[in-house]
């Protein structure tokens, strides 16, 4: 048998871990930071493909590029938190599997195939921004991860002479726990799943 996380490290990754809309003062290390992609990076995709590439804004004046792109809702908690993570994917991924997957030539897979890069870039991307949120949890981070912002905004103002596309946003620090409101329902394995 294989060592499984005990209920505490599930509680701290899932049935604990809440969406953070209220941070404490506290400094998110460049070390943490870093640590949160080496481990999300560890997550499969498709041909080992990695197209998540992360964007992290620290800094008064990153926020302030990133503010006109915001929903009227997610100003002042994106403002107020340590870091906010612009979670992005690459459309040249591609280009990087002779690196990534030595094994065979892939890139002639996507070679003008515009749609299919598309498509693998988001669902593999979307695969990362979620082990991105789950290695956040584990080093102890507190996670806000959001939609409610224009894409075409963010792409422009953050990727314009890049291959990048924003997927989603994702606050991250130490979130204040007061502030919570009590968790919202989940549907139940009946009504969400099926076994044939």
């Amino acid at each position: 048998m294989r060592k499984i996380l005990d209920d505490a490290g599930l509680d701290l990754i899932f049935r604990a871990a809440r969406t953070h809309r209220a941070w404490q003062e506290a400094e998110v290390s460049d070390v943490l930071l870093q640590a949160v992609y080496d481990l999300a990076k560890m997550g499969p995709t498709s041909l080992n493909c990695c197209p998540m590439r992360v964007v992290f804004l620290r800094s008064p004046e990153a926020k302030a590029r990133l503010e006109p792109a915001l929903s009227k809702g997610n100003v002042e908690k994106t403002m107020a938190a340590p870091v906010t993570a612009i979670i992005a994917f690459d459309l040249a991924f591609h280009e990087q599997l002779p690196v990534l997957a030595p094994h065979g030539d892939f890139r002639k897979l996507f070679a003008g195939k515009e749609d299919h890069i598309a498509e693998t870039a988001m669902r593999n991307g979307s695969l990362q921004g979620g082990y991105f949120i789950v290695a956040a949890r584990a080093l102890g981070l507190d996670c806000g991860p959001m939609s409610g912002f224009d894409a075409d905004k963010v792409n422009a103002e953050f990727f314009a002479d890049s291959t990048y596309r924003v997927n989603f946003l994702c606050n991250l620090g130490y979130g204040d726990k007061g502030a919570l409101k009590d968790r919202q329902p989940r549907l139940s394995f009946d009504d969400a799943c099926s076994i044939v």
